[in-house]
């Protein structure tokens, strides 16, 4: 099977290549939506809706025919669109041996920096059409510029509320409608202003994040302040937080276990690191688990896959990780297990408050190597009418790699 994924924008057919519109007319079925399908001459290859859900579309991509597919996307294919997602499946080498051929258009967001004169290398891309709406609160920084992907006539309006929840409804608030097209639309407004109003279907919303008066700060980077989450004192501290990410070092699409997870937090920041990253919370008890879900959603990485169940036995079925962070219910058998599972190379850290705990450390340390080190945190508090250091109970963290 031959495909190429076309772009197409607003502009339809007359803003298509000569090349775009080859591949189109010499395809023997054309797939895209029905809007997209409208584009199109009313001569021509066989015309077919995009069926829903994907996935077994996608997995169809594989058959042993001849046929020639055109799947038409919007704007540029791999940027948030189904291109990536055929590419994902199939492989570079579809690409290498000329099965999968992608003709771009300009993307949504090459036409809302024309517009806006927002430099494309400052601009992070959010896209909620794919993924859930909380996926932006990982991006809400002042100062930062955004350009966020919305469908539905009610999507802008949601976003909205959205970023105004999160403490940020002063920023520029511009929704960009049939961008490239005849019909191109921009309305300007402020997040707390746009309230319930429509818009189209499908636009792009672009976003200065200003920061309303006592919104706390949350950057991507480690140690968030403990405020930020909800929790029932099951929550790896600020500064130990910081430490213990810096030693599960955060890589592009790297698989990360939270073992005995708590609230969430060494996950949640694992993914707020790096985007690609992938993290599993695993929780012993279900109203944690749930308490993990609201601050995945509260802090933009909805993704954080959630299981409930007691380790070891909950880790038999996992993919195999690239890091383990063992946090709570620590024994022998829950190190070892997840030892044994870690990927070549891949990194181990536990941490332990208690003299049991340190002990299982050293154990862990003599069979499988690493660094131990002690982390004392002191914080200054009144002390009558002067202020004294009070020290929180220091933590034993125990860090290893894997051989390769």
């Amino acid at each position: 099977m031959s495909i190429t994924v076309v772009g197409i924008g607003a502009d339809g057919w007359v803003g298509l290549s000569d090349t775009a519109r080859a591949a189109i007319l010499q395809a023997d079925e054309v797939i895209g939506s029905a809007r997209q399908l409208a584009m199109l001459p009313s001569e021509g290859p066989t015309q077919r809706v995009l069926p829903s859900p994907l996935g077994p579309f996608l997995d169809g991509l594989n058959a042993a025919d001849e046929r020639r597919l055109c799947i038409l996307a919007s704007g540029d294919p791999m940027l948030h669109g189904i291109g990536a997602s055929i590419a994902r499946r199939l492989g570079e080498d579809a690409f290498d041996a000329g099965r999968l051929a992608v003709l771009s258009h300009p993307s949504a967001l090459a036409l809302a920096c024309a517009r806006l004169g927002w430099p494309e290398a400052d601009v992070t891309v959010v896209s909620t059409v794919t993924t859930p709406l909380s996926a932006v609160n990982r991006a809400l920084q002042p100062g930062r510029r955004l350009i966020v992907y919305v469908h539905g006539q009610d999507g802008a309006a949601e976003l909205a509320r959205t970023v105004t929840d999160s403490g940020f409804g002063p920023s520029d608030f511009i929704v960009l409608e049939q961008l490239g097209g005849p019909d191109e639309l921009v309305y300007r407004s402020t997040a707390a202003a746009w309230g319930t109003r429509e818009s189209g279907p499908l636009v792009a919303v672009a976003i200065r994040c200003v920061a309303a008066a006592d919104t706390p700060l949350l950057p991507v980077i480690p140690g968030l302040p403990d405020a930020a989450y909800e929790h029932d004192g099951a929550l790896t501290k600020r500064h130990v937080r910081a430490a213990t990410l810096a030693a599960l070092a955060p890589t592009p699409g790297a698989l990360l276990w939270d073992v005995g997870a708590g609230s969430g937090s060494i996950g949640i920041e694992w993914l707020r690191c790096e985007p690609t990253a992938h993290a599993c919370a695993i929780e012993s008890r279900a109203d944690r688990s749930e308490r993990i879900a609201r601050n995945a959603a509260a802090l933009g990485v909805p993704q954080l896959r959630l299981v409930t169940g007691e380790a070891p036995q909950a880790l038999t079925d996992l993919a195999a990780p690239d890091a383990v962070f063992v946090g709570g219910g620590l024994t022998d058998e829950v190190i070892d297990t997840a030892w044994d599972a870690l990927r070549a190379g891949g990194r181990l850290v536990a941490n332990a408050v208690t003299a049991e705990g340190e002990q299982l450390l050293l154990g862990a340390a003599g069979r499988h190597r690493g660094e131990l080190v002690k982390l004392s945190v002191s914080q200054l508090e009144p002390l009558g009418r002067f202020s004294a250091w009070r020290p929180a109970l220091p933590i034993v963290q125990w860090s290893t790699r894997k051989p390769a």
